[in-house]
């Protein structure tokens, strides 16, 4: 069942690659829990179905970092990208994305499952993906949800949760 606006996020982890070691967190992939990723705060969760297609790594991961500071002001604490990669994938190619979109490995798509927004690309030879989408959640729970249809882009990006931050 796909997770909808007023639904508290499932529990669950998503790991991220550390390039420079801090206290509690390691260089290299690290596994954060959603609960804590989420709990206190506002953030956007925003899913792409592969690290660098050319939709993901042209225009949805850019309306992100293009739109950090707006997305600041309206009281965003973080901006969260996953995807059915790991924390390697996720890490490896700069999208410019450093203190501004935490990119977040939910390598065997465990998350994406629970979350109900598996995209089946077997026919394709892409395995099961992450259906592309954004989120507004608040302390958990799920205050706004914008799922594209396949192969659109269209309500997804920055500029959606900017509107509807008001």
């Amino acid at each position: 069942m796909t997770i909808k606006i007023g639904d508290r996020l499932p529990a669950g982890s998503l790991s991220e690659f550390i390039e420079v070691e801090t206290a509690g967190c390691t260089l290299g992939p690290n596994e954060f829990k959603v609960g804590d990723l989420t709990r206190g705060k506002k953030i956007v969760l925003f899913g792409l179905p592969g690290a660098f297609t050319p939709t993901c790594s042209a225009k949805h991961v850019p309306s992100y970092v293009a739109n950090y500071d707006k997305l600041k002001a309206k009281g965003v604490d973080d901006i969260l990208c996953m995807s059915v990669n790991d924390a390697f994938v996720m890490g490896a190619k700069d999208q410019k994305t450093a203190g501004k979109v935490r990119m977040m490995g939910d390598g065997s798509g465990t998350y994406t499952k629970a979350l109900g927004l598996e995209l089946d690309l077997l026919a394709r030879g892409l395995g099961v993906r992450c259906q592309r989408f954004s989120a507004l959640v608040e302390d958990g729970v799920v205050k706004n949800l914008n799922i594209e249809a396949p192969g659109k882009y269209e309500v997804s990006g920055a500029e959606t949760i900017l509107a509807q931050l008001g």
